[in-house]
């Protein structure tokens, strides 16, 4: 009897591609939007509080006397962005900007208290740039959610 080798059996890859795993497609609607897109939509984020919190909260430094933003002020208005525009456009600016919007792993509306604990985590900063294999941050999974090109 010849031997028995595995060269001819082909094993299926665990996970071939982002997203696999959660049944979404490997590319375009519905595909994992991957890390450029969420960083350029968190920079977009960022700016626009940052501007908005210089706009209405800004004071001059004690020292200089150049008008800088106060950064508790930016803060909350970030997390509030988050927080409103995620159930109610199903993404923050930044994300709908770049084609994304935020959903729930097994489909459908993210509803009212996810984008709480997600913001909060994000805040953290750790959970966001800790990622598994699907490319989603523990301050997604935590929630159950999942960011999707559009």
């Amino acid at each position: 009897m010849a031997p028995i080798t595995l060269d001819a059996v082909s094993l299926p890859a665990e996970n071939e591609y982002p997203g696999q795993r959660l049944g979404l497609p490997r590319e375009g609607r519905g595909s994992i939007a991957r890390p450029g897109r969420r960083i350029a939509a968190l920079l977009i984020d960022v700016a626009s509080a940052g501007l908005i919190g210089y706009a209405f909260f800004s004071a001059p430094d004690p020292v200089t006397g150049v008008p800088f933003a106060n950064p508790i002020a930016t803060n909350l208005i970030f997390f509030a962005v988050q927080i409103l525009f995620i159930p109610l456009l199903g993404g923050s600016p930044g994300h709908r900007i770049m084609g994304m919007r935020l959903e729930l792993a097994s489909g459908g509306w993210v509803g009212v208290w996810r984008p709480i604990v997600r913001t909060v985590l994000l805040a953290l900063i750790i959970p966001a740039v800790v990622w598994d294999a699907d490319q989603r941050g523990l301050h997604d999974k935590v929630v159950g959610t999942v960011l999707v090109r559009t």
